[in-house]
């Protein structure tokens, strides 16, 4: 219980977040669910394709695909909607530094979709996926460093990164092919040798970070 207050995460989330995974992946494109959401949390199509695009810059195809491709961009914008981690509770905004009014719902929540495309289309100094592929990821690093600087605790892209690798590291290609799946774990062995290449096991609950 104490690792889930220092991290805000109980076992409940996650298995809600795997649910709103296999929903998000579930459906072609997730255009079914996403659009199946009240008329006031349904992102646009510019903001589907942004939350695409900004997951895959966070976890990149390589050998495995990337989270963008695994559709955690899709369950970011299910998670917000559903709170997940806390993202629908006033307190979780009104002590963001960066929590603008126009992005706050009345209940003093922060819309974070909203927020983030709009806070990626000012650094970009117009349309953020329109630009090229290193001047976006260039903005996203510096939004990043921004949020993860000391003393900015409270920044919203905080809670979207989590998402973000909880989405991927709960997808068939994160959970399954990114770490190691192994349903019988075998003896225990107190001492083995690690490397580079050496992938956490995705069935080991201590071995799964969010943030």
């Amino acid at each position: 219980m104490a690792d889930e207050a220092e991290t805000g995460w109980s076992r409940r989330d996650f298995v809600g977040a795997a649910s709103l995974l296999a929903l998000a992946v579930g459906v072609p494109g997730a255009a079914a669910f996403l659009s199946g959401l009240d008329a006031n949390e349904a992102p646009s199509d510019r903001q589907v394709s942004l939350m695409r695009e900004v997951a895959q810059l966070v976890i990149p195809r390589s050998e495995t695909p990337g989270a963008g491709d695994a559709g955690a961009g899709a369950f970011v914008i299910l998670a917000l909607a559903h709170g997940l981690d806390g993202t629908r509770k006033p307190a979780a905004s009104a002590e963001m530094p960066f929590a603008f009014p126009n992005y706050q719902r009345p209940d003093g929540s922060l819309r974070f979709v909203d927020w983030l495309e709009n806070t990626l289309d000012r650094a970009a100094g117009g349309d953020w996926l329109g630009k090229p592929g290193e001047e976006r990821q260039s903005i996203l690093a510096a939004l990043d460093a921004e949020a993860f600087a000391e003393g900015a605790d409270a920044h919203p892209w905080r809670k979207i990164k989590g998402l973000i690798l909880t989405g991927y590291y709960t997808s068939e290609p994160g959970g399954a092919l990114e770490l190691r799946y192994e349903p019988d774990a075998g003896r225990f062995e107190p001492k083995l040798p690690q490397s580079p290449e050496t992938r956490a096991m995705s069935n080991d609950w201590t071995a799964v970070e969010f943030g």
